[in-house]
């Protein structure tokens, strides 16, 4: 099912809705330029300037309102002060147009003195302009008050109303209901002990009553840790479609937002709601977003997420004994967890979901193949062999892709070259189309050449599946080696093998052209932080013993270390652990050199078949070489006696 398939139909907006917002909007604009209309007015002068200005016949047309009159001058005039306290040397603009108050006890005598002067008079209702400025003004102002407040109204509503939608304190999880298209166990394949461990979780929500006669009480929380695209969140769906209940998801990112106290306010919301709606499932995606320990990390803790975290954490031992509401979350970063989450009565049963096993891997294949039209010749065990540290989501990605090559080139069925091209793809990356000289052509062949050669002689390597030097991603060449059975541990002769195979290209390049190139320098990184570990972490140096002087807490999914690694040891112990690593690397590099030198004919081959076939598999390298060191030694040790 997908993750962004909505519970509820959402309601259409209301057009009326969004006029009323539209109007008022417009009576806000024109209140404000009303304000700004009044506020813009002609100059006022006294009534004494007004009757010199007559008596010189400056004044051409005068408007007479109430006791107000207004009017324009033939020439510019400065106005005399009104204030008293206006400075005397302040210094005034001549004006054309004017207003003045006229006194209470002026009479008629001196419109005779306007029309002795020529001046155009004319009058005006009062009613007229600033009785019904003044109302239009009012209802303006009134009308913004009304929109402020009903603004204000809202946004309170919003912040303190329940329910699972909408508000900012709302919470935003999103709710599956048990009639939804539901996802069960069926629907995932690869993670049987995964399921088994899953299962009781279900039986508690099908039938709670069962348990408590027995006094049992279930987990509250069940924490589903392991790398990206295992199938953490189908897996939680999959409980809830099993048991029939409710499901409401959230991911721990949507908690905190930047106001204070959002995030506690929606983890009260969220679990009220759970409450309301028992027996039912919530999940809480990356719950490391919000769950990490607090008071850590650079620069001190987060005070909002801490409140958030310490909401779930209130929340959770809030539940009854007899609550049928049960806690899911995943996350690929279980060492940042803060320790009162992972006590007993929160998150107290911790399921790994790990990357699949060969059968996994092989069970991932035929359910992401159901809908695919597929050739008889697809092997689904040879395909699972071949895919060793792919995930769920990967084995999904590499299906389509093979349905898409298979499209673009016209195939009505899926075949096993469509499904090679993919797992190409997906492991080493897309084919680039880049020109490369002739020069840079050879010196590719030949790099790779030596890490082939080197990786099919030694019998520890893994066993070389195929070696070309079509650019893809970001390499210029590529010798992939595939595992034969999914390993769990590994040997110090299989670290030096690793390390003398990414050694070998390198080698092979001072060989052939008696100089290096930068192509190396991936093959570097991985060999010295190969050799590192094998000297700090794993105790394989004679000179240092079995000490581990690494610290630093490593991420066990991601496969990254910690920023803040703090060194315990002494500044010479650090010398002597750069000279082991030195030591293991240079003696990984003489190897390499002797084998390829003793063996520079088979090298010219290999190299001369790549630059003529660009892409060599297992069966063709067989041709080249010859059987295996790893082939010799399996042969020899299933000999007879």
């Amino acid at each position: 099912m997908n993750d962004q398939d909505e519970d509820r139909p959402k309601k259409p907006a209301q057009p009326r809705r969004s006029m009323h917002w539209f109007t008022l909007s417009l009576l806000a604009i024109a209140t404000v330029l009303l304000l700004f209309s009044a506020w813009k007015t002609d100059t006022t002068i006294s009534y004494s300037q007004l009757i010199d200005e007559i008596e010189a016949g400056n004044v051409k047309s005068i408007k007479i309102a109430k006791n107000k009159v207004v009017g324009i001058f033939r020439e510019g005039v400065v106005p005399e002060p009104t204030d008293p306290k206006t400075p005397a040397d302040a210094k005034q603009e001549p004006i054309t147009k004017f207003q003045a108050i006229l006194p209470e006890q002026v009479g008629e005598s001196w419109l005779a003195e306007l029309q002795k002067k020529k001046v155009e008079v004319s009058a005006e209702d009062p009613t007229t302009y600033d009785d019904v400025f003044f109302l239009l003004s009012l209802m303006g102002m009134g009308l913004l008050v009304v929109f402020a407040w009903n603004m204000m109204r809202r946004t309170r509503e919003q912040m303190m109303g329940g329910g699972m939608l909408g508000g900012v304190i709302k919470s935003p999880a999103r709710r599956y209901e048990a009639s939804d298209r539901k996802v069960t166990f069926n629907d995932v394949a690869g993670l049987t002990g995964v399921k088994k461990d899953l299962e009781e979780i279900v039986l508690y929500l099908k039938d709670a009553p069962r348990f408590q006669r027995l006094g049992a009480q279930v987990p509250k929380g069940v924490l589903l840790m392991g790398p990206p695209g295992t199938g953490k969140t189908l897996l939680a769906r999959a409980v809830a479609g099993e048991a029939g209940v409710p499901f409401f998801s959230i991911n721990g990112s949507e908690f905190i937002q930047m106001f204070v106290g959002v995030g506690a306010g929606r983890v009260r919301d969220m679990f009220k709601t759970a409450q309301e709606n028992s027996p039912a499932i919530l999940f809480i995606d990356e719950i490391d977003a919000v769950g990490r320990q607090r008071g850590a990390g650079l620069g001190g803790g987060h005070d909002e997420r801490e409140q958030t975290l310490n909401q779930i954490l209130s929340e959770m031992d809030g539940f009854s004994p007899t609550s049928t509401v049960i806690v899911l979350a995943a996350t690929n970063r279980p060492d940042v967890l803060d320790p009162a989450l992972l006590r007993p009565g929160r998150f107290d049963r911790h399921v790994t979901v790990d990357r699949p096993t060969v059968k996994g891997r092989e069970e991932l294949f035929e359910l992401h193949s159901k809908k695919v039209p597929l050739t008889e010749d697809v092997d689904f065990e040879k395909l699972a062999r071949a895919t060793s540290g792919l995930t769920g989501a990967d084995i999904r990605n590499l299906v389509n892709e093979a349905a898409l090559w298979a499209i673009r080139h016209d195939k009505d069925k899926v075949e096993p070259e469509d499904f090679e091209y993919a797992r190409d793809k997906i492991l080493m990356g897309a084919a680039r189309e880049e020109i490369l000289t002739a020069d840079e052509k050879k010196l590719v062949a030949y790099h790779e050449a030596g890490h082939a050669l080197v990786a099919w002689m030694v019998p520890d390597c893994e066993p070389v599946h195929k070696v070309t030097i079509i650019p893809r991603g970001r390499s210029l060449g590529v010798t992939q080696l595939v595992p034969e059975e999914d390993r769990y541990n590994t040997s110090q002769s299989q670290m030096i093998a690793t390390l003398t195979m990414a050694l070998a290209g390198r080698a092979a390049e001072k060989i052939q052209f008696d100089e290096f190139s930068a192509g190396a320098e991936s093959d570097l990184n991985r060999a010295t932080d190969l050799a590192r570990r094998m000297v700090t972490r794993w105790g394989m140096s004679e000179r240092l013993g079995p000490v581990a002087y690494s610290n630093g807490e490593e991420q066990p999914f991601l496969g990254r270390e910690m920023a803040h690694e703090h060194r315990t040891f002494s500044e010479r112990t650090a010398q002597i652990i750069d000279e082991e690593v030195a030591k293991i690397l240079h003696s990984a590099d003489d190897r390499a050199n002797r084998m390829l030198t003793e063996n520079a004919s088979k090298l010219e081959a290999l190299s001369m078949a790549l630059l003529e076939r660009e892409m060599l598999d297992t069966e063709e390298i067989a041709e080249i070489l010859g059987p295996s060191a790893r082939n010799t030694r399996r042969t020899a040790n299933h000999m007879p006696v």
